[in-house]
Parts: structure tokens; sequence; C-alpha cells
């Protein structure tokens, strides 16, 4: 086994994504994210990789289509506004079916908003990233050493399906230090790209990299084929862990950092006798809507919780997974607050009907 370090989230991530065979980033710097650029100015010109700022977000992410579109692993960084800039690109990247990695620290918004961590993007990364019929695969870690192991993960899952994946990250972790440790690099072995725009040679038909259709008949076919692809990654995909669920009467559903103060808050309750267990989603595309559900079904099942640092995104997917089978109610804090496990006890204890 690898020798464990200490690392801060967005530097380890960064390391993650040089091992995974990512040799180009293009990006540009914003609070709480700037590090991972600040790593990759550093290293990657040690790897034989590329590294450019751009002038811009909306730069930054066009450059990342090209490279994409030539089959190289290829990743971008950036924080909530900068995610908003890059929307276009990033269905630019969706129509033209082409994997690449975008990692978000979140932070407070609406606006330019404030440099804390924040859970507010989960609307913009799961269901509004950018315009037209797309999805992405979003991946949510709640400890460094998970945004290590998600981010190889994360360009797999590209390659697969042929499509953008997000990991969604927040300024909790991504500015956190914990002991990792780190994969080994892959090398050389990545998967063959035939689609891709690369040259060649005169062996083959040319390869096109385009998301614009004049008829409205070929662009129907394509947006049907390729959520014919999503019901494939729903059915497959799903990921979440679960928490002291098997015998839970409140289960508090809550991912990334609020997960972890969940966990506390749980095991508080535990203490005190109250049976409560935890879903950390994992996927948040596909949201893990089997775990939920199973849940549901459970006659021990008696309320939901769930905890976000936001005025509540995720809880409509949970109450959709639910479907009416058992309440579910709501605890957040916003403009960059983290709840503290004192807080989700308190909820906690009042579900159960305790003082």
């Amino acid at each position: 086994m690898s020798e464990r370090v200490l690392m801060k989230g967005n530097e380890a991530l960064a390391e993650a994504a040089i091992a995974a065979g990512c040799r180009h980033f293009f990006g540009y710097p914003i609070t709480p994210q700037t590090e991972v650029a600040a790593y990759m100015a550093k290293r990657m010109p040690k790897v034989n990789g590329v590294y450019l700022q751009a002038e811009s977000e909306v730069a930054s992410i066009n450059m990342v289509l090209g490279a994409a579109a030539a089959g190289v692993r290829v990743m971008t960084s950036t924080s909530s506004p900068g995610v908003s800039l890059m929307a276009e690109g990033i269905s630019y990247i969706a129509g033209s079916d082409l994997p690449m990695l975008i990692v978000n620290v979140q932070r407070g918004g609406p606006g330019l908003g404030g440099i804390q961590p924040s859970q507010a993007d989960y609307f913009q990364a799961t269901k509004s990233t950018g315009h037209g019929d797309f999805h992405m695969i979003v991946l949510a870690p709640s400890t460094v050493q998970e945004m290590v192991d998600l981010v190889a993960g994360a360009f797999e899952l590209g390659d697969r399906y042929r499509m953008p994946t997000m990991v969604l990250s927040d300024g909790m972790l991504g500015q956190m230090m914990e002991p990792v440790v780190l994969p080994e690099p892959i090398g050389d072995e990545l998967p063959e790209k035939p689609w891709a725009a690369c040259g060649h040679g005169g062996n083959r038909e040319h390869n096109v990299v385009n998301s614009l259709y004049i008829q409205p008949h070929d662009l129907e076919d394509l947006v049907v084929e390729r959520y014919k692809r999503y019901d494939e990654i729903k059915e497959k995909e799903q990921r979440a862990e679960e928490y002291l669920t098997e015998d839970a009467e409140i289960i508090v559903v809550a991912y990334g950092a609020s997960s972890r103060v969940s966990r506390s808050a749980v095991n508080k309750a535990r203490e005190e006798g109250i049976k409560a267990g935890l879903i950390r989603p994992i996927t948040l595309w596909p949201f893990p809507e089997n775990a939920i559900g199973k849940a549901a079904d459970s006659e021990k099942t008696k309320k939901f919780l769930t905890v976000e640092m936001s005025m509540g995104q995720m809880v409509e997917d949970v109450r959709l997974a639910v479907n009416g089978r058992k309440p579910v109610e709501f605890y957040g804090r916003t403009g960059g607050v983290i709840p503290t496990p004192g807080e989700v006890y308190d909820q906690i204890v009042r579900l159960s009907g305790g003082a």
C-alpha cells in the first residue's frame, strides 16, 4: 500500500487527476479552489502536461472542449460563479458527447456571495447546468480521501459514457487537510477513443465533433439516443453510503460536508437511545433513489431529515424518491454557514418526539 500523506483537499484532488492520466488543465483562479490551479501550474510541466491559465472561465471551458475533442483526458476547476460562466461551454461539450471533468469547489451565493463553503449549487449541477436536454454525472465526496478516489472514477465514467462529469466539492473539503493514500499512476493505459478528432493519417474516415444540427429530426434522434444512455446510467451507476440504517426510525440524508456533520449527530442520537441513521448520496446525478426508496419502504423508518448547506435543494429529490411514503423534513444553513452537529442532533431529537 502507498504511504499516507497529509494533503489539502484541493491539492490532493489535483494530484489524483494527474495519476488518472490527466495531462491537460485549463482554468481561471477563484476562491476557494485556486489551489487546484496553482498545484497544476507547478506539477503539469513535470509530467509533460499542459497547464494554461485562460483569460476567463468562458475561455477555459472552450479550451477544455477542444482538448476533449482531441481525445485527451482534460479537466478544469472553478467555484460557483465560475460554473455559471462556463454553462454554455458545458452544454456544447454535452451536445458533442465529449468526456471531461469539471471540479466545482462551492462557495456561498447568489452573485459573488462569499468565499465560505456552500452547497447551494446542487440545482445547477444536477438539473440546470446549461441550456438544452442533457445531464452530467455528478459525484459528491465527503472526505479528502474520497476526493482523491472519485477523481479517477469521474474520468472513467466520462470515458465510458462519453459525457461530462463533475466532482461537486465545497470550500470546507477543498481547504481542509487530511491524511490520504494517493493512487498509483495509470501510465499510458487510457481507453481507445476512435471518435476523437486527433488526426487520421489517411487511415480512417474524418471524425467530426459538433453540437449543431440544423434538421430538427436529426437533433431529436441524437437527444433520444443520449437519454437511452442516461437511463442506463441511472440503472447502473447510483451510489450511496448507508450508515446505521438497518433499524433506523429517523434517517438523515446529507451529502458532502453536511454528511460529516450529520454523521456526528447520528452517533450522538444513538448514544441517547434514538434510532437514527444516515444515507449519504455519492452520486447526485444519477440520484440514489433506489437507496432512498428502500428506506422509505421499511416499516421501521418513520421520518426523513434532509440536511444541506443551502435553503433546500436536494430535499426535492429526496421527496421525489420517498414519493409520499414517509414525511420528509429539511434543515439547512446558508450564506457560507456550516450547520453544527448539535443543530442537526436537535432536529433529530425534535423529530423523535423528544423535548
